[in-house]
Order: C-alpha cells, then structure tokens, then sequence
C-alpha cells in the first residue's frame, strides 16, 4: 500500500492543483481522498468570495486522488463533472472529501463534498470518470 508522501509526490506533477491552487493531499485511501486548499486573495472572484473555478479544482483534484491514488493498472480520467454552489465560503480553507459510489470496467463516478473549515457546505460535485485499461504516457 502507498504511503501518504508517495500519493502527494505522484501528485505534485499536477501542478496547476498543487502549485498555483495550493492544494495539499490531507489523506487518501482507495476509492477516497480529502484534500483542503487554503482560501488567499488569489482565489477570490470580483466580489471577495472564493471563484467557482478554484472549487471546482479543488473538486477534480479530489476526485483524481480518489480514483487514481491505489490504480495498479488502470488510470481513470475526467468524463463529465457537475457542480452545485451551495454557499459561499466563510472560512480560511476549502476542504473536500471525494467517494468513489461506482467503479465498473469502463466508468467511475465519484462525489465529492467541499465545505470550508467552518463547516459550510460550499459545493457538491459529481464527476464521471474514464477506466483506461493501461496508465498514458507520462509527460
């Protein structure tokens, strides 16, 4: 089984998420992860709330540890993703909480919980995802 830094180092190739979003792997297991992003002027939109693209990085982030953290000979990619914005964010940080609900041969769906760390339901997310049956290239 991966370790946690094994899991952050993979994924610190992801670098929009982890180095632009300061997004930080907090745990992951198979089929589940949960990542926070802390909340900086960066991530805010015109009228000082957190931008929904920043959310829905965090979201995809997510998701892509979930299904892909303890992939052996399958990676999964993005299919399709849905978002509802609940509420804005009142807190320092985002933290969001990805569950696999279905994995088949071909296709995964997960969801994925954002709230802050207040604990207000900022978003809930759906995202479909592609089985390849051998991992792409590496860039």
């Amino acid at each position: 089984m991966k370790s946690l830094t094994e899991i952050q180092e993979a994924f610190s190739h992801d670098r929009f998420a982890t180095n632009q979003a300061n997004i930080r792997i907090v745990s992951a297991q198979p089929d589940f992860a949960v990542c926070e992003m802390p909340i900086t002027p960066e991530h805010l939109n015109a009228r000082g709330t957190v931008m929904g693209g920043a959310i829905f990085t965090l979201a995809d982030f997510t998701a892509a540890v979930a299904a892909n953290a303890f992939a052996q000979c399958t990676n999964t990619i993005s299919l399709h993703a849905d978002i509802s914005y609940l509420s804005p964010a009142k807190g320092t940080k985002l933290i969001a909480t990805a569950r696999c609900i279905k994995q088949g041969r071909t296709t995964a769906l997960h969801t994925i919980e954002i709230r802050d760390d207040l604990n207000t339901l900022v978003a809930y997310a759906n995202m479909n995802g592609y089985v390849l049956q051998s991992p792409p290239p590496t860039v």
